[in-house]
């Protein structure tokens, strides 16, 4: 007859202290005081899940009561002991599950039973798993027999969550903090496991499996089981990933040697790659930035060894992030965390990741705003594909140029001609909005000029011309306009900034004056200080669209408060009404017909 199929978390489950796996300081610890026989009437074994916290306690059991231990401290599995133990028939050792028998009858129960002396053995042991879920009810019940059991009674308690436990019995037990199992134990003991089985497994495959289960043995022999049975017995890398749904770590390195040379297509592609295999974005930003770290810990051999994993892992890790500089690293994970904090109130979470992506590409890129590259990764900048020139400009806005102010004139209508050192207000936008160049750029000045490519470039008829524009090209406009042009230009910026609902309303309520006649200075009077700021902040666009509308550089603006206590923006309600009632007879009628008041 064909035996039942064991699952290998059963199947290879310890059963001495030899074959523990990753906790060789704690289970020496253990053999020492069974065999100097100075054993302890109450236990706490702490860790996470999969460990080995109810294995060891139940090889401490079998040990305790063997009749012939070895001499390395381990049951011998051939005395009546130990084989009631191995066919689960022992009444020597009785285990108990916190999570379902949590209240005060089934602790008095179990103080019950440990009145009661062993049968066969010298120690009755209670192993309570999940002792942190018993109730502040049931831990004062047991709180006495575990202070001061019966000399034939071991307690062993396992938990998951120490500090849910309740001081008075953490002061009465032992505590052994069981650590997580590291990714290489996991490795090996699955290269055995899988030998036993006649299987053939790569290591890289283990490695992948050892990572998912994140230290837990359990969960590592649960995970190769199903990697198993859908590769029939051939664990390989690929079907292992494919299998679990990992997303493949050469993703990662693909798109850190983009980040290296500033290929922003390529690593956008890569990412569409990526959500085209069915991987969440968020997935993918939470593994790219456990990458970006694991490349940074990797890159110093002081921080190495923080990096729990194999050795050919780490050297290979090791070879991409010696590929990139350590502030790389650093403004990466700034960036992904910035990315992560903003992506739940993301609109388009595709977008936010591929402007991360870009962001991530152009760290490496010198800033256009900087001759020593500093400020790296602050703003957004051109995107260069392959056959470009090395040197670019940065991507000119469709807007106007900046306001200039404008040189001091002997009389009011005498036009000013700008000089060698004063930049003209009507330059050309590559001028107007050029960087500060690096010496590179200034030892290749001329070449660079003719190669520079703008958006503005790209859709106009006739490409602009970058050279010196001659002296009379840059003489300041100064067109005369009238109040009607001024209050026209004013609506339609108005108009063009429709939704900036607090601009359009000040601009509506206090439209500007000349300070006098025919003069382009201007001074708008509105009702309060944050008026003021409003209109400050944005006065530099504001003046740019009326001088390019009405023709004249000499235009500029001041905005005031209006202090005028006849003015309409000082009056308080009363004064509101009486102006209402004043202007409109009907409102006078309505007001004294339903007898209105201001309270």
């Amino acid at each position: 007859m064909e035996q039942n199929y064991i699952v290998s978390a059963r199947k290879y489950r310890p059963t001495t202290f030899s074959s523990v796996v990753g906790q060789k300081a704690l289970t020496a610890t253990l053999r020492n005081a069974i065999q100097s026989n100075r054993l302890a009437h109450a236990y706490l074994f702490c860790g996470s899940r999969g460990v080995g916290k109810t294995t060891c306690a139940r090889i401490f059991a079998k040990t305790i009561n063997c009749a012939n231990p070895t001499p390395e401290g381990d049951p011998c599995n051939e005395c009546p002991s130990c084989r009631a133990f191995n066919e689960n028939r022992s009444l020597n050792i009785i285990e108990l599950d916190a999570a379902s028998n949590n209240g005060v009858d089934e602790m008095r129960k179990l103080t019950d039973q440990v009145l009661i002396p062993p049968v066969d053995g010298q120690y009755r042991v209670f192993i309570i798993d999940e002792v942190h879920m018993l109730t502040s009810q049931a831990f004062n019940a047991f709180l006495k027999t575990l202070e001061e059991p019966p000399a034939h009674a071991i307690f062993i308690l396992a938990t998951t969550e120490k500090h849910k436990i309740i001081p008075t019995i953490l002061s009465r037990c032992q505590i052994y903090d069981f650590k997580r199992i590291t990714i290489a134990d996991i490795i090996d003991h699955l290269e055995y496991v899988a030998k036993n089985e006649g299987m053939t497994a790569e290591r890289p495959a283990l490695g992948v499996i050892a990572r998912k289960a994140d230290g837990a043995m359990r969960d590592a022999l649960s995970i190769f089981d199903q990697v198993a049975a859908s590769s029939m017995g051939n664990i390989t890398y690929e079907s292992t990933i494919e299998n679990l749904n990992i997303l493949d770590e050469r993703y990662y390195i693909r798109l850190i040697e983009a980040f290296r040379t500033g290929n922003v297509p390529e690593a956008l592609l890569i990412y569409k790659e990526i959500r085209d295999l069915g991987f969440d974005s968020f997935f993918f930003l939470t593994g790219l930035a456990g990458f970006i770290r694991d490349l940074m810990v990797a890159r110093d051999p002081q921080t190495a060894p923080i990096l729990d994993t194999d050795s050919e892992t780490l050297a290979k890790m090791t070879e991409v992030a010696a590929q990139l500089p350590p502030q790389f690293y650093y403004a990466a994970m700034s960036l992904c965390n910035d990315a992560d904090m903003e992506y739940r109130t993301a609109a388009s979470k595709s977008f936010l990741i591929e402007l991360l992506l870009i962001k991530l590409c152009q760290l490496q890129s010198p800033s256009p705003t900087s001759e020593a590259g500093h400020g790296e990764g602050q703003s957004i900048k051109p995107i260069t594909t392959a056959g470009a020139p090395a040197e670019y400009s940065p991507v000119t806005p469709p807007a106007t140029p900046p306001p200039t102010t404008p040189a001091p004139q002997a009389t009011p209508t005498t036009p000013a001609v700008t000089t060698a050192a004063t930049p003209p207000a009507t330059a050309t936008p590559a001028a107007a909005h050029a960087p500060a160049t690096t010496p590179r750029q200034r030892r290749t000045g001329a070449r660079s000029a003719k190669t520079h490519i703008s958006l503005r470039d790209a859709f106009t008829d006739k490409p602009q011309e970058t050279a010196a524009v001659a002296p009379e090209q840059v003489r300041q406009k100064r067109n005369h306009f009238t109040d009607k042009s001024l209050a026209d230009a004013w609506e339609q910026y108005m108009e063009l900034h429709k939704r900036a609902h607090v601009l359009c309303n000040t601009m509506r309520a206090s439209h500007p004056t000349r300070k006098s006649e025919d003069s382009p200075e201007l001074r708008m009077l509105v009702a309060n200080q944050p008026q003021v700021d409003v209109m400050l902040q944005e006065l530099p666009s504001l003046l740019a669209f009326l001088r390019s509308t009405l023709s004249n550089d000499f235009i500029d603006l001041s905005v005031e408060v209006n202090d005028d206590p006849n003015s309409s923006a000082a009056w308080n309600d009363r004064d509101l009404l009486r102006h209402i009632v004043e202007t409109n007879p009907y409102a006078a009628e309505f007001i004294s017909e339903f007898n209105l008041t201001i309270s």
